[in-house]
């Protein structure tokens, strides 16, 4: 086990835990009814479960496949190719998988801005294709000939033209800088508040509000492509509806179901790494716990960095001798 830093709140597993973890994955040996897979994890290669998964379950599937970069993920590598036999990859599996989703279903599916065209060119054959967020990621290495990469793309698909999209629910709450009045007076479109003027505005799909997670969040591992809780809220409050059921194939460190039960959605996912497993049930576990999502309270998204401000002030107002450090709060 890495030696942390004493601040550090990334995950960490124990060898005493791995057995008692292991054991809460299911792998798929047989045709699986839905009740089977609810709030599962699967340790297990995406493309053995095709055969055992039912057909039309899924309300909505989040995707975060191995981008067309070489990179190792756990015991296994997976390495950088061409644009055409990149798409003939995507293509085994895709329209496998969209046999599981119900005919009004979404699809988001993540990717960098290399492996963007190849996944819209496969998407386009199967799906409908809706829109294409670009967030901002505030890392990245920096690049001595080139522009520094600090964003990726989602593709927000549907199944068909029924489909469910609820646009209050991911609202985002800004602070007002110049907020306009009416003729008497009253915030027009804003809320004052002591803690300054905020006014709720319609999602984009430009986002500049995440931060991915780093070593003093809580929700933080050593999966290198982890995605932050936040920006999956968005995709699952906006394209799903309580106990509805949410899908990974491509599970990781298990962020997708970790969101899913804290916001009462059921859920499975399928990874084949047993360490990211790990990393999932203890997740789900410790989301048992505490439900809360960083950025998003209140029923709302904050800007990033807001919150903390919010929270400085719930601090203070208290009057308690309590020592906040803001880094903690990661928004």
């Amino acid at each position: 086990m890495k030696e942390r830093a004493p601040r550090n709140q990334t995950l960490t597993i124990g060898a005493d835990e791995i057995e008692s973890l292991m054991s809460q994955t299911i792998r798929l040996s047989k045709i699986q009814s839905i009740s089977e897979l609810t709030n599962k994890v699967i340790n297990q290669d995406l493309l053995e479960c095709f055969d055992y998964l039912p057909n039309e379950f899924i309300d909505l599937m989040i995707i975060d496949p191995p981008y067309n970069l070489t990179k190792k993920y756990g015991e296994n590598k997976f390495s950088k190719t061409s644009d055409s036999n990149y798409e003939l990859w995507l293509d085994s599996w895709i329209p496998e998988i969209k046999k599981s989703l119900k005919k009004n279903a979404s699809l988001y599916v993540c990717c960098d801005w290399q492996s963007s065209k190849s996944i819209q060119t496969v998407l386009e054959k199967y799906f409908v294709i809706r829109n294409r967020i670009t967030w901002e990621r505030e890392k990245g290495r920096g690049a001595l000939s080139n522009w520094k990469n600090c964003s990726e793309d989602i593709w927000y698909c549907t199944v068909s033209d029924d489909y469910y999209f609820d646009v209050e629910s991911v609202k985002l709450k800004r602070k007002v800088i110049a907020p306009y009045r009416s003729a008497s007076g009253s915030p027009k479109d804003w809320e004052e508040t002591e803690n300054g003027n905020y006014r709720l505005t319609f999602p984009s799909n430009l986002w500049t509000d995440i931060s991915i997670p780093f070593w003093s969040m809580p929700e933080n591992t050593d999966h290198p492509t982890q995605k932050p809780e936040k920006l999956i809220a968005k995709l699952i409050l906006a394209s799903s509806k309580k106990d509805d059921f949410i899908f990974d194939p491509f599970l990781g460190s298990g962020t997708t179901c970790v969101v899913a039960k804290k916001l009462q959605r059921r859920f499975c996912g399928i990874e084949k790494e047993p360490e990211y497993c790990q990393y999932a049930i203890k997740r789900l576990e410790n989301a048992g716990i505490d439900d809360s999502i960083q950025g998003y309270h209140d029923g709302c998204f904050w800007e990033r960095n807001s919150l903390a401000e919010q929270n400085k002030s719930v601090v203070v107002s208290t009057k308690k001798k309590v020592e906040c450090d803001l880094s903690l709060f990661g928004e």
